[in-house]
């Protein structure tokens, strides 16, 4: 499936974290914008699960830790919120990550730290 026609819904979920930096702009910890955008996502009747965990594997062997991406939405995007002056390579990395974890093809990076917008990337597993 093109990935254009599959995650069209990835544009409410920007949306929405939109709506929550315009209200709280910049400057709160990461747990703040988290609480408000799940409010935000089931105002704009998105779907979503947060702080799940995904077990990880190790020759095939389950580790004792596991990773736990913000938020699942639609089943199948990973949301991964900072509020950071900048996005980095090691938050990209992080997310990058959690796509290996889940299986999952696309992820959206949010920073709601930047200044004076809020920064968001589309991160996608390439199985090349």
């Amino acid at each position: 499936m093109p990935d254009d026609l599959l995650y069209r819904d990835e544009v409410r979920i920007i949306g929405a974290c939109m709506a929550v930096h315009k209200d709280k702009g910049n400057g709160f910890v990461e747990p703040v914008y988290q609480d408000a955008l799940e409010i935000e996502l089931e105002l704009f009747g998105i779907p979503f699960d947060a702080q799940r965990n995904y077990q990880i594997h190790y020759r095939e062997r389950p580790l004792k830790h596991s990773y736990t991406p913000d938020l699942l939405c639609f089943d199948k995007i990973i949301v991964e919120l900072k509020a950071a002056k900048a996005l980095t390579d090691e938050h990209r990395a992080q997310l990058m990550n959690y796509l290996k974890v889940t299986g999952l093809p696309l992820g959206l990076l949010v920073n709601f730290g930047s200044y004076p917008r809020l920064e968001w990337e589309r991160i996608i597993l390439s199985h090349s």
